[in-house]
């Protein structure tokens, strides 16, 4: 196709349906999680030198109408693969879709994943057996995510959907369509500090990234919100001085992202930063000394414990001993006196 940006979308029946469920037979739109895109390359890295490309199965969510596919994991499945044939391990397949299904019960099978972007007759049986009933995805489509790891390029990913196509009986396992579908990778704000982290490494050569404080990182944040304001600034000075294109869907996201900003002095804006500055040095300092008082106590209960113990056996053993020879001595005495007595009488 000409335009990349451009998909072929086929409405197909995907075969005679069973009794009580509809195929999908719309379109989809696939977004997939930083995490997964992580876990294939680190597959791609250990594979075997004479492999040239890896497989695995994608694991995550589906809407009810099934038009919708969130990737959020996926794991590696072992196969070899030659020019004339392609072997995967379908029992280990089968035995890992139950622990993760087992682990995660809300992420279910929605297709697999080739470390490379071609597509030919195994990548056809492949996906054969992901879209079959039973076992894989039916009634929905299955979805192949190929991302190319060529050292030295671009990572580029791609995102299909099959329709089978019209062939022989004997050539149906190994032949369909692949359509390609659009796909966005997303990522939360939680994420977005580990990715920047991560990326940071590429610049450096033994590949190492510092993990920087919470201080740093409130600075670096301050820094590049500086730097887009800036940005921003300029491309509004270089408007008004006829200077830019002006451009009207960019002037009214911006008249309504200023409009979101609260009307208060930058003298306010400071001294309530400042206050919440102090709240929190506060807080960790209060957390720091009871974290200390803890600590202290548990130390000074050891050590009572320890040296009680020992001075109650010893007192009992000692007052024992001298208990018990005063009794010693006190009967004795007695003995004497009552044996004069008996002489006495005498």
């Amino acid at each position: 196709m000409a335009d990349t940006d451009s998909f072929l979308h086929l409405a197909r029946p995907l075969g005679p349906a069973p009794i009580g469920a509809q195929p999908s037979t719309a379109p989809l739109s696939v977004v997939i999680q930083p995490q997964a895109i992580f876990s294939i390359l680190d597959h791609s890295l250990r594979r075997p030198a004479d492999q040239e490309r890896v497989i695995g199965t994608l694991l995550g969510t589906r809407t009810e109408d099934g038009t919708e596919v969130e990737i959020r994991n996926c794991y590696a499945v072992p196969h070899t693969e030659t020019a004339e044939q392609v072997e995967v391990d379908m029992d280990y397949q089968k035995q890992m879709l139950a622990l993760h299904l087992r682990a995660n019960p809300r992420e279910v099978l929605v297709g697999w994943y080739a470390t490379s972007a071609d597509l030919n007759t195994f990548s056809a049986l492949i996906q054969n057996f992901y879209g079959q009933q039973g076992d894989g995805t039916w009634p929905h489509p299955a979805v192949h995510l190929t991302v190319s790891t060529v050292p030295g390029k671009d990572i580029e990913a791609r995102t299909y959907i099959s329709a089978p196509i019209g062939v022989t009986a004997e050539r149906a396992a190994d032949s369909c369509l692949f359509i390609p579908v659009p796909y966005e990778i997303k990522y939360g704000e939680a994420e977005k500090s580990g990715l920047e982290l991560i990326s940071g490494a590429k610049d450096r050569e033994d590949r190492t990234q510092v993990i920087l404080t919470d201080i740093e990182s409130l600075e670096r944040a301050i820094q590049q919100v500086l730097d887009m304001l800036e940005r921003v600034s300029n491309y509004v000075n270089n408007v008004l001085d006829e200077e830019a294109t002006p451009s009207s869907a960019l002037g009214q996201f911006l008249m309504n992202a200023l409009s979101l900003a609260p009307k208060v002095d930058p003298a306010d804006i400071e001294r309530d930063f400042n206050n919440h500055i102090q709240d929190v040095l506060v807080v960790s300092y209060l957390a720091n000394t009871i974290r200390t008082q803890i600590d202290l106590s548990n130390r000074l209960a050891t050590a009572a414990l320890t040296m009680g113990t020992g001075d109650v056996i010893t007192g009992t053993t000692g007052g024992g001993g001298e208990g018990g020879q005063k009794g010693g001595q006190d009967r004795r005495q007695n003995a004497r006196r009552g044996g004069q007595q008996r002489s006495n009488e005498q």
